[in-house]
Protein backbone atom coordinates (compact mmCIF):
# COMPACT_ATOMS: atom_id res chain seq x y z
CA UNK A 1 0.00 0.00 0.00
CA UNK A 2 3.02 2.28 0.46
CA UNK A 3 3.23 2.82 -3.29
CA UNK A 4 0.00 1.25 -4.60
CA UNK A 5 -2.32 3.94 -3.18
CA UNK A 6 -0.30 6.94 -4.41
CA UNK A 7 0.26 5.14 -7.71
CA UNK A 8 -3.49 4.67 -8.18
CA UNK A 9 -4.23 8.28 -7.24
CA UNK A 10 -1.48 9.58 -9.52
CA UNK A 11 -2.81 7.44 -12.37
CA UNK A 12 -6.25 9.02 -11.84
CA UNK A 13 -4.94 12.57 -11.41
CA UNK A 14 -6.72 14.00 -14.46
CA UNK A 15 -10.06 12.65 -13.24
CA UNK A 16 -9.32 13.92 -9.72
CA UNK A 17 -8.65 17.36 -11.19
CA UNK A 18 -11.94 17.17 -13.10
CA UNK A 19 -13.79 16.28 -9.88
CA UNK A 20 -12.11 19.23 -8.16
CA UNK A 21 -13.19 21.62 -10.91
CA UNK A 22 -16.80 20.41 -10.70
CA UNK A 23 -16.87 20.94 -6.93
CA UNK A 24 -15.20 24.35 -7.09
CA UNK A 25 -17.62 25.54 -9.78
CA UNK A 26 -20.61 24.39 -7.72
CA UNK A 27 -19.09 26.05 -4.65
CA UNK A 28 -18.25 29.35 -6.34
CA UNK A 29 -21.68 29.98 -7.87
CA UNK A 30 -23.72 30.38 -4.64
CA UNK A 31 -20.75 31.74 -2.68
CA UNK A 32 -20.20 34.65 -5.07
CA UNK A 33 -23.92 35.26 -5.54
CA UNK A 34 -24.71 35.43 -1.82
CA UNK A 35 -21.57 37.37 -0.94
CA UNK A 36 -22.48 40.11 -3.41
CA UNK A 37 -26.27 40.21 -3.26
CA UNK A 38 -28.13 41.21 -0.08
CA UNK A 39 -31.37 40.29 -1.82
CA UNK A 40 -30.09 36.77 -2.43
CA UNK A 41 -29.14 36.43 1.24
CA UNK A 42 -32.61 37.53 2.31
CA UNK A 43 -34.22 35.08 -0.09
CA UNK A 44 -31.99 32.19 0.98
CA UNK A 45 -32.67 32.38 4.72
CA UNK A 46 -34.88 34.49 7.02
CA UNK A 47 -32.96 36.99 9.14
CA UNK A 48 -33.68 35.31 12.48
CA UNK A 49 -32.59 31.90 11.25
CA UNK A 50 -29.58 33.45 9.53
CA UNK A 51 -28.36 35.15 12.69
CA UNK A 52 -28.69 31.94 14.68
CA UNK A 53 -26.82 30.03 11.98
CA UNK A 54 -23.98 32.55 11.76
CA UNK A 55 -23.60 33.26 15.46
CA UNK A 56 -24.23 29.87 17.05
CA UNK A 57 -25.18 26.87 14.95
CA UNK A 58 -22.30 26.71 12.47
CA UNK A 59 -19.49 27.01 15.01
CA UNK A 60 -21.39 25.12 17.70
CA UNK A 61 -21.61 22.09 15.41
CA UNK A 62 -17.90 21.43 15.93
CA UNK A 63 -18.05 21.43 19.73
CA UNK A 64 -21.49 20.00 20.47
CA UNK A 65 -20.09 16.53 21.22
CA UNK A 66 -16.95 15.09 22.84
CA UNK A 67 -14.04 14.99 20.40
CA UNK A 68 -13.91 11.20 20.06
CA UNK A 69 -17.65 10.86 19.47
CA UNK A 70 -17.71 13.72 17.00
CA UNK A 71 -14.61 12.46 15.14
CA UNK A 72 -16.19 9.00 14.79
CA UNK A 73 -19.42 10.48 13.44
CA UNK A 74 -17.55 12.73 11.02
CA UNK A 75 -15.44 9.80 9.80
CA UNK A 76 -18.56 7.74 9.16
CA UNK A 77 -20.24 10.57 7.27
CA UNK A 78 -17.16 11.39 5.21
CA UNK A 79 -16.59 7.74 4.36
CA UNK A 80 -20.21 7.48 3.25
CA UNK A 81 -19.89 10.51 0.97
CA UNK A 82 -16.61 9.21 -0.45
CA UNK A 83 -18.03 5.73 -1.03
CA UNK A 84 -21.09 7.21 -2.72
CA UNK A 85 -18.94 9.39 -4.98
CA UNK A 86 -16.86 6.37 -5.97
CA UNK A 87 -19.43 3.60 -6.22
CA UNK A 88 -21.98 5.68 -8.13
CA UNK A 89 -19.43 6.06 -10.90
CA UNK A 90 -20.61 2.72 -12.25
CA UNK A 91 -23.71 4.59 -13.53
CA UNK A 92 -21.62 6.36 -16.19
CA UNK A 93 -20.29 8.82 -13.60
CA UNK A 94 -23.48 10.90 -13.49
CA UNK A 95 -24.32 10.27 -9.81
CA UNK A 96 -20.70 11.04 -8.95
CA UNK A 97 -21.10 14.46 -10.53
CA UNK A 98 -24.33 14.98 -8.56
CA UNK A 99 -22.56 14.17 -5.27
CA UNK A 100 -19.79 16.66 -6.07
CA UNK A 101 -22.23 19.38 -7.13
CA UNK A 102 -24.51 18.98 -4.09
CA UNK A 103 -21.60 19.10 -1.66
CA UNK A 104 -20.10 22.07 -3.49
CA UNK A 105 -23.40 23.94 -3.31
CA UNK A 106 -23.77 23.25 0.41
CA UNK A 107 -20.31 24.57 1.26
CA UNK A 108 -20.76 27.48 -1.14
CA UNK A 109 -23.99 28.61 0.52
CA UNK A 110 -22.30 28.61 3.93
CA UNK A 111 -19.32 30.54 2.57
CA UNK A 112 -21.56 33.09 0.89
CA UNK A 113 -23.55 33.66 4.07
CA UNK A 114 -20.45 34.28 6.15
CA UNK A 115 -18.84 36.53 3.55
CA UNK A 116 -22.03 38.59 3.25
CA UNK A 117 -22.03 39.05 7.03
CA UNK A 118 -18.38 40.13 7.08
CA UNK A 119 -17.40 36.93 8.89
CA UNK A 120 -15.24 35.35 6.18
CA UNK A 121 -12.22 34.90 8.47
CA UNK A 122 -14.28 32.97 11.01
CA UNK A 123 -15.73 30.73 8.32
CA UNK A 124 -12.38 29.80 6.81
CA UNK A 125 -10.88 29.40 10.26
CA UNK A 126 -13.45 26.69 10.94
CA UNK A 127 -13.37 25.02 7.53
CA UNK A 128 -9.70 24.89 6.57
CA UNK A 129 -8.23 22.93 9.52
CA UNK A 130 -10.04 19.77 8.44
CA UNK A 131 -11.48 20.78 5.08
CA UNK A 132 -8.21 20.85 3.15
CA UNK A 133 -7.65 17.12 3.67
CA UNK A 134 -11.31 16.13 3.83
CA UNK A 135 -12.31 17.76 0.56
CA UNK A 136 -9.17 16.52 -1.19
CA UNK A 137 -10.18 12.99 -0.19
CA UNK A 138 -13.67 13.61 -1.60
CA UNK A 139 -12.11 14.83 -4.86
CA UNK A 140 -9.98 11.68 -5.05
CA UNK A 141 -13.04 9.50 -4.44
CA UNK A 142 -14.94 11.49 -7.06
CA UNK A 143 -12.08 11.10 -9.51
CA UNK A 144 -12.11 7.34 -8.98
CA UNK A 145 -15.85 7.33 -9.65
CA UNK A 146 -15.39 9.33 -12.85
CA UNK A 147 -12.68 6.92 -14.02
CA UNK A 148 -15.02 4.02 -13.40
CA UNK A 149 -17.77 5.76 -15.36
CA UNK A 150 -15.39 6.61 -18.19
CA UNK A 151 -14.32 2.97 -18.45
CA UNK A 152 -17.97 2.14 -19.09
CA UNK A 153 -18.52 4.96 -21.60
CA UNK A 154 -15.25 4.73 -23.53
CA UNK A 155 -13.48 1.40 -22.96
CA UNK A 156 -11.21 1.97 -25.94
CA UNK A 157 -9.97 -1.22 -27.59
CA UNK A 158 -11.04 -3.36 -24.64
CA UNK A 159 -14.33 -5.02 -23.84
CA UNK A 160 -16.29 -2.99 -21.30
CA UNK A 161 -16.06 -5.87 -18.85
CA UNK A 162 -12.27 -5.84 -19.11
CA UNK A 163 -12.07 -2.04 -18.86
CA UNK A 164 -14.27 -2.02 -15.75
CA UNK A 165 -12.23 -4.83 -14.19
CA UNK A 166 -8.94 -3.01 -14.79
CA UNK A 167 -10.23 0.29 -13.47
CA UNK A 168 -12.05 -1.39 -10.62
CA UNK A 169 -8.82 -2.90 -9.30
CA UNK A 170 -7.27 0.56 -9.09
CA UNK A 171 -10.39 2.07 -7.55
CA UNK A 172 -10.42 -0.57 -4.81
CA UNK A 173 -6.90 0.47 -3.83
CA UNK A 174 -7.97 4.12 -3.74
CA UNK A 175 -11.00 3.37 -1.57
CA UNK A 176 -8.94 1.33 0.91
CA UNK A 177 -6.38 4.12 1.16
CA UNK A 178 -9.05 6.77 1.62
CA UNK A 179 -10.33 5.03 4.74
CA UNK A 180 -7.19 6.16 6.56
CA UNK A 181 -7.33 9.63 4.98
CA UNK A 182 -10.93 10.13 6.11
CA UNK A 183 -9.98 8.88 9.57
CA UNK A 184 -7.25 11.52 9.85
CA UNK A 185 -9.64 14.19 8.53
CA UNK A 186 -12.18 13.14 11.16
CA UNK A 187 -9.60 13.48 13.92
CA UNK A 188 -8.69 16.94 12.66
CA UNK A 189 -12.34 17.97 12.64
CA UNK A 190 -12.97 16.45 16.05
CA UNK A 191 -9.93 17.81 17.86
CA UNK A 192 -8.18 20.58 15.88
CA UNK A 193 -11.08 22.56 14.38
CA UNK A 194 -12.83 23.19 17.74
CA UNK A 195 -9.57 23.59 19.70
CA UNK A 196 -9.13 26.89 21.60
CA UNK A 197 -6.04 27.75 19.57
CA UNK A 198 -5.30 30.82 17.48
CA UNK A 199 -6.75 30.53 14.00
CA UNK A 200 -3.31 30.39 12.42
CA UNK A 201 -2.37 27.40 14.59
CA UNK A 202 -5.50 25.43 13.70
CA UNK A 203 -5.28 26.23 10.00
CA UNK A 204 -1.53 25.63 10.03
CA UNK A 205 -1.96 22.19 11.57
CA UNK A 206 -4.49 21.20 8.93
CA UNK A 207 -2.32 22.64 6.17
CA UNK A 208 0.73 20.67 7.33
CA UNK A 209 -1.21 17.41 7.26
CA UNK A 210 -2.63 18.29 3.84
CA UNK A 211 0.78 19.14 2.37
CA UNK A 212 2.18 15.89 3.78
CA UNK A 213 -0.59 13.97 2.01
CA UNK A 214 0.01 15.77 -1.29
CA UNK A 215 3.75 15.16 -1.00
CA UNK A 216 3.18 11.46 -0.29
CA UNK A 217 0.94 11.05 -3.33
CA UNK A 218 3.13 13.21 -5.56
CA UNK A 219 6.50 11.68 -4.67
CA UNK A 220 5.48 8.03 -4.48
CA UNK A 221 2.92 8.34 -7.27
CA UNK A 222 5.35 9.83 -9.77
CA UNK A 223 8.01 7.30 -8.83
CA UNK A 224 5.54 4.45 -9.29
CA UNK A 225 4.51 5.81 -12.70
CA UNK A 226 8.15 5.92 -13.80
CA UNK A 227 8.36 2.22 -13.02
CA UNK A 228 5.17 1.42 -14.93
CA UNK A 229 2.96 0.96 -11.88
CA UNK A 230 -0.66 2.09 -11.97
CA UNK A 231 -1.71 1.01 -8.48
CA UNK A 232 -4.06 -1.78 -9.55
CA UNK A 233 -4.92 -4.32 -6.87
CA UNK A 234 -2.53 -7.27 -7.14
CA UNK A 235 -0.05 -5.35 -9.27
CA UNK A 236 3.49 -6.58 -8.68
CA UNK A 237 6.41 -4.29 -7.90
CA UNK A 238 7.47 -4.73 -11.51
CA UNK A 239 4.18 -3.29 -12.68
CA UNK A 240 2.50 -6.40 -14.11
CA UNK A 241 -0.77 -7.37 -12.57
CA UNK A 242 -3.52 -8.03 -15.09
CA UNK A 243 -5.52 -11.13 -14.23
CA UNK A 244 -5.09 -12.33 -17.78
CA UNK A 245 -1.32 -12.05 -17.34
CA UNK A 246 -1.00 -8.96 -19.48
CA UNK A 247 0.82 -5.79 -18.41
CA UNK A 248 -1.49 -3.10 -17.06
CA UNK A 249 -2.62 -0.52 -19.58
CA UNK A 250 -3.45 3.03 -18.65
CA UNK A 251 -7.02 4.08 -19.27
CA UNK A 252 -6.51 7.43 -20.94
CA UNK A 253 -9.22 10.06 -20.80
CA UNK A 254 -10.46 10.45 -24.34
Amino acid sequence: MRWSFPAAVWHARVAVLAATVVFVAAFAAPALWLANSPAAVEAAMPETARQSYLEEEFEGYYSAEPGTTFAARVFTNNARVGALAFASGIAAGVPTLVVLVVNGLNVGVAAGMFHAAGEAARFWGLILPHGLLELTAVFVAGGAGLRLGWALIAPGERFRRQALAEEGRRCVVIVIGLVLVFLVAGLLEGYVTPAPWPTWARVGTGALVWVAFLAYVGIYGRDAARHGRTGALGESSAGSADVEGQPPRALTSR
